[in-house]
């Protein structure tokens, strides 16, 4: 397994950043102000449309008010911290920092004429604020969707320092390579003072310890770890990221690194601004999950356990129901036909029946448009060597079993539209986890059965990410994250994402 994962980690970013991050971030971030101002001056200019076109009289002041809001607008936006480099690119704060300056404005501009007992027209407060915040929404997702396709090119990217073991930076620089969009490419390794020249790959060998390597500053120096390398040890970092020229320092989980030496670490960097960036050995657990809390001086961090019943757990699944009883309603006649051209085009039923593992371990009887020959299931012994996934799944790109109308049913997911029955009976939710068969999880060892204590899924973020190309390892970890993680808001933004993914194709056979 682990030759696999340094296999994949050697696979660099498909090019180099055309500019360092501070231009670039600096060149973005205007982008988005003015991007901001845009969409301001478009709410404002459209409600003012809408009340002439109603017949409204407009006096010139409230011209020169929607101007002036729309100049205020960008600087509701820093306020709520919508331009900190941090939330570009990354996680929802970006949006909800926008979401808070509307509010935000819409309660100043509210209260200041109340108190000043100026009249303004409701439109203000009603219609050119709350357009404002839609379009700058959607319009910093369009800008989020660009920096990605930008980040996947190799550009836009933060240069790295990775601090810590072999081992945990192997992880780390896997990680990042695989998902190139959140814009980290480590380009230097910093080792352990003792283990700098342990294990480290020199020229794609494996060197042992006791070659004299780990000793002194430039322990490690011209050794690397699966292409990135290792410059230093944790005594001149400062001094490694000074000349590769980096933006941040991520600091793997390791003993060594204690609280004083972390202080250390971030007072060296200082000068200069580098960002710090210390990857907990607790992962995937999501911010809301986690809290730090003083405690006689110290910091600690504060865990909460996931939430898998009570209220939130009823929330999510009267969800499920009906938005599954209103898709049946709307998708009866299609699948109707759907169901049709199945039977007219090869033998067999137009659904397919197949025992899954649910919630608890518990069994039940998966539906779905039935997209292969009738007995296909027979066929598969037959087909065991051909199989292209690696773990416990069975996956053939070009599959023979599968018919022409099975093919197209497949890569636009339209085969597991009967699942939608699986979800109105409680036995499936709309996003989860993969629901296995019971060979899977016969094979499964303890911590992969943590899937099983929600209910499995027609998406979820496995889909979202790859669905089939993914590694069994990588499909796990997606799995764990979202029981781990899961939220009202998680699912509906992986529904979102959903329509995307299906779109596409990707993945799917």
């Amino acid at each position: 397994m682990r030759v696999g994962l340094e296999a994949r980690a050697a696979t660099r970013p498909k090019g180099d950043p055309k500019k360092p991050s501070s231009m670039w971030t600096r060149a973005y971030v205007r982008l988005l102000l003015t991007g901001d101002v845009a969409c301001a001056v478009i709410a404002s200019e459209a409600v003012l449309g809408v009340r002439l076109w109603l017949g409204a009289f407009i006096p010139w002041t409230e011209v020169a008010f929607g101007l002036a809001l729309a100049a205020a607008w960008p600087g509701a936006m820093a306020m709520a911290g919508a331009y900190r480099k941090r939330v570009h690119g990354e996680g929802s704060d970006e949006f909800r920092a926008v979401f808070n300056g509307g509010v935000a404005l819409t309660a100043a501009v509210a209260i200041g004429a109340y108190a000043t007992q100026t009249m303004l027209a409701r439109s203000f407060v009603l219609g050119t604020i709350p357009l404002a915040t839609l379009l700058t929404l959607i319009f910093r997702h369009r800008m989020r969707r660009r920096l990605h396709k930008r980040r996947m090119a190799g550009e836009y990217l933060r240069r790295v320092v990775a601090v810590g073991h072999r081992e945990s930076i192997l992880d780390l620089v896997m990680q990042f390579r695989r998902q190139p969009y959140h814009g980290m490419n480590v380009v230097a390794a910093c080792l352990p003072p003792a283990a700098s020249g342990s294990g480290v790959r020199v020229n794609g060998t494996v060197n042992g310890a006791g070659d004299g390597a780990g000793d002194g500053p430039d322990a490690g120096l011209g050794l690397d770890i699966a292409g990135v390398p290792v410059l230093g040890d944790f005594t001149n970092v400062a001094e490694v990221v000074e000349k590769v020229d980096a933006d941040a320092v991520a600091v793997a989980a390791c003993p060594e690194l204690d609280g004083a030496a972390l202080r250390r670490l971030a007072w060296s960097l200082e000068p200069k601004g580098t960002e710090l960036f210390v990857a907990p050995a607790l992962v995937d657990v999501a911010g809301p999950r986690t809290s730090i809390r003083p405690v006689a001086g110290m910091p600690l961090l504060y865990v909460e356990h996931p939430e898998f019943d009570g209220l939130r757990g009823m929330v999510k699944s009267l969800f499920d129901k009906v938005v599954a009883l209103i898709a049946l309603i709307i998708l009866a006649i299609p699948m109707l036909v759907i169901a049709i051209i199945i039977r007219a085009t090869s033998e067999g039923p137009a659904l397919f029946k197949q025992t899954r593992i649910g919630r608890g371990g518990r069994e039940f009887q998966l539906l779905k448009f039935r997209t292969m020959v009738n007995g296909a299931e027979r066929l598969k012994v037959l087909l065991e060597h051909a199989n292209e996934h690696d773990g416990v799944l069975f996956k053939i790109r070009n599959d023979p079993r599968v018919t022409k109308v099975g093919a197209f049913l497949r890569r636009y997911s339209i085969d597991e539209l009967p699942q939608l029955i699986n979800v109105l009976r409680g036995e499936m939710s709309l996003v989860g986890p993969r629901p296995p068969l019971p060979e899977e999880v016969a094979r499964y060892g303890s911590d992969v059965r943590r899937r099983l204590v929600v209910k499995p899924g027609m998406t979820g973020l496995w889909q979202v990410s790859g669905r089939a190309d993914l590694s069994w390892e990588e499909s796990v970890r997606l799995d764990l994250r979202y029981v781990e993680n899961w939220s009202l808001i998680l699912d509906l933004q992986i529904l979102w994402k959903t329509w995307g993914a299906v779109k596409s194709g990707e993945g799917a056979y």
